[in-house]
């Protein structure tokens, strides 16, 4: 029989603060749940590195989270989810949720002709992660993807209302403009901030799908399915690798809200009983 409630967090990470907007939809959808929020800012972008590096990354952060005792394990960036989900779903003992598959499947829902665009990192569109995952739903679906790396510097500018960001936006969009869309994934989790612009561009027609909030409503059933619900008071907990300038403004943009304390990790340090076993060998190698 499976438990009824389960308190234990829930861990969040993306490559920077981006994966804010998912913990947002996540305190809105399940408000009993803590969560423990990791953001690589010492090392983002993660749209522009390999594979490879991604992957180390992703399992470096999951490890620390995993040791946070947390239950399931949502990978809100879309490039961690694009190249190293599988890995992490493989060494994991708990559940991991990603943000493909759930918008590949929104959409599809929404796309009765399976004409659907995506824009989001180099390295989103570059895995092919997301044309993948509608093929599989839509056989014969027509996707356009674009790539689109100069939003994510530019929202974290705090330029969400800036001509430039409306300028930027009229380039990346001309082509998929063009392409009779029935849907938008917004393939990266900054891209929510920008919402009404890229609403506006595209036209009422298209619509939008936010890839962080669907892969909140795929957890919500996930947990539900498996009776690890928490009853609540939520706890959260918020771990940063870097305090960029400013962070806190622009974190507080992405949460909508006031902002937990914020813990700044240096993943590459060494935890105290790993630092207490090298110091036993440095000393029984003198």
């Amino acid at each position: 029989m499976p438990a009824t409630h389960d308190p234990r967090p829930i861990g969040v990470f993306d490559s920077g603060l981006g994966g804010l907007t998912t913990v947002r939809e996540l305190f809105r959808v399940l408000p009993h749940e803590s969560v423990i929020y990791f953001g690589d800012t010492a090392r983002l972008p993660y749209g522009t590195k390999s594979r490879d590096t991604v992957t180390r990354f992703s399992l470096e952060i999951a490890s620390f989270l995993v040791r946070q005792n947390i239950k399931c394990l949502v990978v809100a960036c879309n490039t961690s989810a694009s190249y190293a989900l599988d890995e992490l779903a493989r060494r994991l003992d708990i559940p991991v949720v990603g943000v493909i598959e759930p918008a590949a499947r929104a959409a599809a829902a929404v796309s009765p002709r399976g004409r659907i665009g995506i824009i989001g990192t180099l390295a989103t569109v570059r895995s092919e992660a997301y044309p993948q995952a509608i093929g599989r739903l839509m056989p014969g679906a027509s996707v356009i993807s674009r790539a689109c790396p100069m939003f994510v510097p530019l929202i974290e500018e705090g330029w969400m209302d800036h001509p430039v960001t409306r300028v930027v936006a009229e380039e990346y969009l001309l082509e998929i403009k063009n392409g009779s869309l029935e849907s938008l994934i917004l393939g990266c989790t900054h891209y929510p901030l920008i919402a009404p612009l890229l609403q506006e561009l595209m036209g009422p027609g298209v619509v939008l799908v936010d890839s962080g909030a669907e892969a909140v409503r795929a957890l919500a059933e996930l947990l539900a399915q498996r009776g690890q619900l928490a009853a609540g008071p939520a706890e959260h907990r918020f771990y940063l690798s870097d305090a960029p300038p400013q962070f806190g403004r622009i974190a507080q943009v992405f949460l909508g809200t006031e902002l937990p304390p914020m813990t700044i990790v240096d993943l590459n340090e060494p935890r105290p009983v790993e630092a207490a076993v090298a110091r036993r060998a440095a000393e029984r190698a003198r």
